[in-house]
């Protein structure tokens, strides 16, 4: 299924923000160079963009541009998260990850001391299912294991994370967006989750630790 886009020109007028803040925002990393999209039209070469995305972006950043410097917002947003790691006791001391979300992560990997982003992530959006009481602890366990062993196989992509029950079963997947998923009528969607709105609030969370 491919993408919606939306020109430059109807960008500015959606947003209300002027063409030096739109290439201020790109060289700041604001705004990933990639979402510049030239395609040839009547009037010559013409700048697209992932319509939901980039309009999805500009509102968090006229939303937190008051509170935050550039740079910060920059970091916030960038990507570059993979080669760090932050000590266990650190996520607990800052209230990152509970105690209890971080002793089932402990047990699979027995002895770890610190964790990178992508292990941070896993388990801050099983905290989020387990404290919220959409899942049991059992299947706070499962989704983890899910997490970490699947979630690299989409990393960079635009994915979701759906729970469903059947007959009282927690199933836990992983889909690339845009896509489309059906259940029979036995199965309830309990949540749906944007996994790049997750890593977006465990960026700002984790701000002050990397």
């Amino acid at each position: 299924m491919q993408q919606e886009l939306i020109s430059k020109k109807e960008l500015l007028e959606a947003t209300e923000i002027s063409y030096g803040q739109l290439y201020r925002w790109k060289r700041k990393k604001l705004i990933p160079e990639d979402w510049f999209i030239k395609k040839s039209s009547f009037t010559g070469q013409e700048t697209f963009f992932p319509r939901n995305k980039i309009l999805e972006r500009i509102g968090k950043i006229k939303n937190m541009k008051d509170d935050a410097s550039l740079d910060d917002l920059a970091a916030i947003f960038s990507p570059e998260l993979s080669d760090k790691k932050i000590k266990t006791e650190q996520l607990i001391a800052n209230k990152i990850i509970v105690r209890e979300v971080l002793d089932i992560f402990i047990d699979r990997h027995q002895q770890i001391l610190e964790c990178s982003f992508n292990e941070i992530l896993a388990m801050n959006i099983t905290q989020k299912l387990l404290i919220e009481g959409y899942v049991s602890k059992e299947e706070a366990k499962n989704i983890l294991k899910i997490l970490e062993e699947n979630y690299l196989n989409f990393d960079g992509k635009d994915c979701e994370l759906i729970f469903i029950r059947k007959m009282g079963v927690g199933l836990c997947f992983l889909i690339v967006i845009p896509n489309q998923i059906y259940f029979d009528e036995d199965s309830k969607v309990i949540i749906k989750l944007s996994i790049a709105k997750c890593i977006e609030n465990l960026k700002t969370k984790l701000k002050e630790l990397f």
